[in-house]
Formats: structure tokens, C-alpha cells, sequence
């Protein structure tokens, strides 16, 4: 796992190291911290900023190098706005700006965490280390060779200065553990199909047990003989056979129902029989998004020691198009007993998804479910890549998925759901059809998922625009986003973890 900085927590009264970094509002206003560590460089920063036209706004940021009046050797100036309107997901932001000016000779860093009315509380500090985190991730270890424009990965040592050190590091303890989680997820996705394919996903998922994960890997006999007949009819196509992994987090009361989780992991799609065009085709490494974002929730739950009882599962194949594939007209039966009509090969995912689904659901017997896959394309069109698809039967989670998204950054939008579109997937020799056409597609895709939840409140987030190859923001600027873990960690620590 790539980490190129190191956080730590130290007081007002430290001495600054190597990068000052100090926050002023759109009035060029500094806390009383940052006024005493900028001393007479105060006059620069003013004569500086009006040069440049830095006004102060939030995420803009005034950099000069070796200012005269300190002996930091560069000192980076923040805007945060009116202060009266950051909102919690702007200390991320902060953070990541930050991580966006540093370079590789950025050993030492200080990062003064104050306003100008006063310090950061403990959370907006922990947020500030963790958005930097986010924006240092970079992965680049099959470069062998740097272009002259590149000055390497970042790797510095951070202070952030804080009023009450102790408290700051409290709140960073489990913030950093989210952290690690969405940087395993990048990780994952931004591997490539020929290192990370079904079994090796599964061997790296079994790394969790370290933690005290408990972790099983289900192999095509298993699934065989558990009648996994949707997920084997995809991997059937592929030389590297399927698995299912199962890991549980039981950091709740003995015998409380878990929460689940659940992630389509196709870690390379051709399409199948009915194959892509070549066009970004090599972009089908990501199609295990889902699966990524449910590692490393389950990463940032375990290693935080949640209170909960939490169930990760993840279906690993790849779809491929030998002789042995499965083609268009098969018909093939799920686990459920339900059987589906093979319209298109590359409708595959929710293939996937059935037979997992329905074995949490009957196994473990829920809370409630959800799931994540880079589903269609459809959604995309719909959404763009700002906002993930939302689909849920149960209005309480759709609710509480939405406002998380807001706080956090990691938006859903809610998408309908209705027995009218099921006619698009009603098939004349099967149960079903596994595709519905192209109108309507993310939702009759929706529609297909729910026939496997048997009445378990679920919420299916397609984040075929967010998982990867999502525009770069101020805290990733990496293709694989790490998209979903902020947002379901927080989802369980906000409704659904035991307080005592």
C-alpha cells in the first residue's frame, strides 16, 4: 500500500519546519497562531497577494517561495472563504489543495490548523491530515523511468499544528484508517488485469484476516455445489477461475444481525461473446470497483474495531470470450432458482451480483444490503461522473445514503425503482431476461438485482462514473477513486454502530 506522507500532531508553540502552510479567510485574515509564525512576513504575504490577485477564496492558495522575515523555505497560504460557510467536507478539501502544492522536496512540512477566528477543532485537523493523505496517493510502481517534468512521489513528514494535540490525534486514529482503506481500494483498481485476477484479488482480500477478518474463498467446486450457476456462466468463458469472498467483521453484540456489503468484482471485461469494441477496452480492468470499495471498507471497519457485526462479499471473475464461454440464447439458473435468459454477455456483472446477493441474504440474514458495481453505462449518461446511481426498496437507507453523500463528498443520487419496467427484462423462456434493452438500462439493471434480495432492504449504487476514470478533485488524482468507502464507513458509524 502506497503512503507518501506522514501525519503527526504538534502544538501552536512548535517550532515550523521546512514548508509553513497557514490559512486566511477572503479578507486575508489569519488566526493568531499563524500571525505570530508569520511575523514580519506578514507585509509579504500582503504585497504578494496583491501581485498575484489572491483574494483568499476557498482552495485558492498564494505560494512563495523563501519569504523574507521567516526561515521556512516556502510558505503556502490557503484560502478558506468566509468562514461562516465551510462546510465539514471542506477540511478534506484544505487538506488536498495543501498536497497538491508540495513537491517531492517537501521533506518537512507544518500545517498550521487554525481559522481566523480561532483553532480547528479536532475533527477539521484530522480531516486537513487525512485530505492530505488522499491527494499524496500515486501509483506509479511500474514507472521505471521519470520524464523530466516529473519530480518523483511525494514523501513528507507533516506536522499540523493544533491547540489540543491529543484530541487532534484521537480524532485522526480512525480517520487514518478510512484513509488506508480508500488507498487500498485505488490500489486494487489501478492494478493491472494481468497481476490482479480473480484468485490473486481473492489472496489479497485473505490479507485482511490479519486484522481479524474472517475470511472464506469460495472455489468453483464450492460454488458449483451452492448452485452459483449466474456467476459461474461469465467466469466459464476465462482460463483464471471465479471466487467468492466472504469476510466478516463481528465487532458487535453475539448473535446482532450484520450489515452487508457487497461488490461485483469483473476484474477484466471483454465483454464476452458479445464483445466491447477495442476503444478503452483497457479500461475493463476496473470493472472490480465495487469489489475494491468493499476491501477496503471492510479494511477501514476491522482496523478501526467498529462496533458492528459487518459482512463484506465479493464476486471475483473475468469475462472472457473463449470456446467454452457462454453465449447469447444460454440459459442459465441462480442460485435463487431463478433462471435467466443470456440476452448480451456483457450484461454480466448483474450476473454476478444475483448469486451473491442471494447467498448473504440467505446465509446471513441482514440488516440490510448494498451493494456496488460499475454496473452500466447507462448511469453515466444519466449522471455524468459526478454523482454514483442510487436504487434502493427501502426509503430509510436511501435517505441516510443520501445525506452521507452530501456530507462527505461521495454523492448518490436516488434513481426509480417500479414493477412497470420489469416487462423490459420478462423473458418468453426463462425467468428472466439479463438485460432489458437500452432504454432505461441502469434502472432495469436495478430491476434484475432486486429479484436476489428476497425483501431485504438493499440499495444498489451504480458507480461506473465514480469508481474510476473520474475527473480529478482536490483530494484524488488518481483513476481509481477509492469511491464509496468514506461514504459507507461513515454510514455505519453514523446509524448504525453501537455507541457503548
Amino acid at each position: 500500500m502506497s503512503d507518501a506522507v506522514k501525519v503527526g500532531f504538534v502544538a501552536f508553540s512548535a517550532a515550523p519546519r521546512g514548508v509553513l502552510v497557514v490559512f486566511c479567510d477572503d479578507a486575508l485574515k489569519f488566526g493568531e497562531a499563524a500571525r505570530k509564525a508569520l511575523g514580519k512576513a506578514a507585509d509579504t504575504v500582503k504585497r504578494a497577494a496583491a501581485a498575484s490577485q489572491f483574494k483568499g477564496k476557498s482552495g485558492a492558495t498564494l505560494d512563495i517561495p523563501a519569504p523574507e522575515g521567516i526561515k521556512a523555505e516556502r510558505l503556502i497560504v490557503v484560502g478558506v472563504g468566509k468562514a461562516a460557510e465551510i462546510k465539514e467536507k471542506d477540511f478534506l478539501k484544505f487538506g488536498g489543495v495543501t498536497a497538491g502544492k508540495l513537491n517531492a522536496a517537501s521533506a518537512a512540512v507544518t500545517v498550521i490548523a487554525e481559522l481566523p477566528d480561532g483553532a480547528m477543532q479536532a475533527d477539521a485537523a484530522a480531516a486537513i491530515g487525512s485530505g492530505l493523505r488522499l491527494r499524496a496517493y500515486r501509483f506509479d510502481r511500474y514507472k521505471t523511468k521519470k520524464k523530466d517534468n516529473d519530480n518523483g512521489a511525494l514523501h513528507a513528514d507533516v506536522s499540523i499544528a493544533v491547540e489540543d494535540v491529543a484530541a487532534a490525534r484521537k480524532a485522526f486514529a480512525p480517520a487514518g484508517h478510512v484513509v488506508d482503506g480508500v488507498i487500498i481500494a485505488r490500489e486494487l483498481v489501478n492494478e493491472p488485469p494481468n497481476v490482479l485476477y480473480p484468485v490473486e484479488f481473492a489472496r489479497r482480500a485473505s490479507q485482511l484476516r490479519k486484522l481479524g477478518v474472517d475470511v472464506e474463498v469460495l472455489d468453483v467446486k464450492a460454488m458449483t455445489k451452492l448452485g452459483m450457476g449466474a456467476l459461474l456462466g461469465v467466469a466459464q468463458g476465462s482460463t483464471q477461475p471465479g471466487r467468492t469472498v466472504i469476510m466478516r467483521w463481528n465487532g458487535g453484540k453475539k448473535g446482532d444481525a450484520p450489515v452487508a456489503f457487497v461488490g461485483k468484482g469483473v476484474c477484466f471485461d471483454t465483454g464476452g461473446i458479445s464483445i466491447k469494441g477495442a476503444a478503452s477496452m483497457e479500461d475493463m480492468k476496473g470493472d472490480m470497483g465495487g469489489a475494491a470499495c468493499v476491501v477496503g471498507l471492510m479494511h477501514a471497519l476491522a482496523a478501526r474495531k467498529a462496533k458492528v457485526n459487518v459482512v463484506g462479499a465479493i464476486g471475483l471473475v473475468e469475462n472472457m470470450p473463449d470456446g467454452n464461454a457462454q453465449r447469447p440464447g444460454d440459459i442459465v439458473t441462480s442460485m435463487s432458482g431463478q433462471t435467466i435468459e443470456i440476452i448480451n454477455t456483457d450484461a454480466e456483472g448483474r450476473l454476478v451480483l444475483a448469486d451473491v446477493l442471494w447467498y448473504v441474504t440467505k446465509k446471513f440474514k441482514p440488516k440490510f444490503m448494498v451493494d456496488l458495481a460499475t454496473l452500466t453505462g447507462a448511469i453515466m449518461v444519466a449522471l455524468g461522473t459526478e454523482y454514483a446511481g442510487m436504487f434502493s426498496n427501502n426509503d430509510e437507507l436511501a435517505d441516510r445514503l443520501s445525506k452521507i453523500g452530501n456530507e462527505t463528498g461521495e454523492r448518490v443520487w436516488r434513481m426509480p425503482l417500479g414493477a412497470e419496467y420489469d416487462k423490459q427484462i420478462d423473458s418468453q423462456f426463462a425467468d428472466m431476461k439479463n438485460t432489458g434493452g437500452r432504454h432505461g438500462g441502469s434502472i432495469t439493471a436495478a430491476q434484475f438485482l432486486q429479484r436476489f434480495v428476497d425483501g431485504t432492504p438493499w440499495a444498489h449504487l451504480d458507480v461506473a462514473g465514480t469508481a474510476m476514470g473520474a475527473p480529478k478533485t482536490d483530494i484524488n488524482h488518481s483513476w481509481g477513486s477509492g469511491y464509496g468507502v468514506r461514504l459507507l464507513d461513515r454510514l455505519v458509524a453514523e446509524y448504525y454502530e453501537a455507541t457503548k
